[in-house]
């Protein structure tokens, strides 16, 4: 498998960033380096996310002349592959070989879930984007925060939103068979039904299906489909959709990544008005954001989506704790505690952590339009705050088993 290891110096040139040459020389003026590894899926089935994942990176270090807290940055992106045991391969590889100070990633849950005693075992500060519920929840991990989302935490408003708003009485829930779109269509159909709507069927296509005309074919009528899907896979399935002609007769609704910007690049009309859910849009309105998202784009000719926030997000996070302790990099403890108690404004907007590892913060519902020719996730509405209990006790919400695909139960499935 191939890596890609590169190490940023200050000053280093736009061009040297994307170069695979191999590693250069930290010169830079400044305390000792900083070593940061990115755990990344760079080939297969979700390698779209993972290269946006590195190329947000590579631009939050350039914006600051590869320096934070007065400390040079050395940053080694590691190739995961979308696969579990290569994930937990790499993670052992940054940590023992390249000597980490902290680790960001990797991106699916099921990756998350491969590395997370190992980074408990090391006692590796790791800011996570994976979306897998148990790492904050049922199997706190002292060592890992997550500034992005749960599968589900995002799902909720947009359950609400649909039940409340829209008046949609009757979803079908369409989504990746692996643990995010488990946990995510579950989180959705526990406030959708908790609000009065139904479930009818849940349809969970492998993650790498060739071919998506035998579920499509199989969807009922309903108000609307609930779409839970990652990479490009919200495009394959869409483009069958509409070639089967139910654009017309279901609404679509989506997930975090079912119509992420790096998805909408390869669409047309028939995604205009397509309502979704996220913690991001590079389209928000927020000094940060303002910075990010237009050199994104000058960069590399499109928008930032979730995955590319997702790390850029994570490495402020990470600046704002290292300035708290002043570059201390050999007390890890306090980079944790920094960690868990910083309160910081981001290019998703204003980030915390509760007592658990998991943000606090903004989630959006977006609507799919037209700006300057292209298509964009406009905001519609902002909730505020968002746990991962959402409105749930949590004492009573950790009781039940982590979401699944068979809980909680589906008590209104059609036959």
């Amino acid at each position: 498998m191939a890596i890609s290891r590169r190490t940023f110096v200050k000053g280093v040139s736009a061009a040297a960033l994307s170069s695979p040459a191999s590693p250069l020389l930290a010169n830079a003026q400044g305390g000792d380096p900083i070593r940061i590894g990115l755990l990344a899926a760079k080939t297969g089935p979700l390698a779209s996310g993972g290269i946006d994942m590195e190329r947000a990176m590579q631009l939050f270090l350039r914006d600051r002349a590869n320096m934070i807290a007065g400390h040079p940055i050395e940053l080694t992106t590691l190739d995961t592959a979308g696969v579990p045991a290569t994930a937990r391969t790499k993670a052992q590889e940054l940590i023992e070989k390249n000597k980490i100070h902290c680790l960001i990633g990797p991106l699916a849950a099921f990756e998350a879930l491969a590395i997370a005693d190992y980074v408990t075992q090391s006692q590796t500060p790791t800011i996570g984007v994976a979306a897998a519920e148990d790492m904050t929840q049922r199997q706190i991990n002292p060592w890992f925060v997550r500034a992005t989302a749960t599968s589900a935490q995002c799902a909720y408003p947009l359950a609400e939103y649909v039940a409340k708003e829209l008046k949609y009485g009757k979803i079908v829930t369409v989504a990746d068979d692996f643990a995010y779109g488990h946990e995510m269509c579950a989180g959705f159909q526990r406030v959708f039904e908790d609000n009065g709507g139904k479930i009818i069927q849940k349809l969970f296509p492998p993650l790498t299906a060739p071919d998506y005309g035998s579920y499509v074919a199989q969807i009922k009528n309903a108000d609307a489909i609930f779409l839970g899907t990652a990479g490009s896979n919200g495009f394959r399935f869409l483009r069958q959709f509409i070639e089967y002609g139910l654009k017309d007769k279901l609404a679509v609704i989506g997930g975090m990544t079912a119509l992420d910007e790096s998805v909408l690049r390869n669409m047309g009309d028939e995604a205009l008005g397509i309502l979704t859910t996220s913690w991001y849009s590079a389209e928000l309105d927020n000094p940060s954001n303002r910075i990010f998202a237009p050199a994104f784009r000058k960069e590399y000719k499109y928008d930032p989506g979730y995955y590319a926030a997702s790390t850029y997000v994570c490495a402020e996070v990470l600046e704002a704790a290292l300035k708290s302790i002043n570059g201390k990099l050999d007390d890890k403890k306090a980079l944790m505690d920094a960690l868990h108690g910083i309160k910081v404004d981001t290019a998703r907007g204003p980030v915390a952590f509760d007592d658990h590892g998991d943000v606090v913060g903004d989630c959006y519902i977006r609507k799919v339009t037209r700006k300057e020719g292209r298509l964009v996730n406009s905001v519609i509405k902002t909730y505020p705050n968002v746990s991962q209990f959402w409105t749930y006790d949590k004492a009573e919400f950790l009781k039940n088993p982590v979401y699944s695909r068979d809980f909680p139960p589906a008590r209104n499935l059609e036959n």
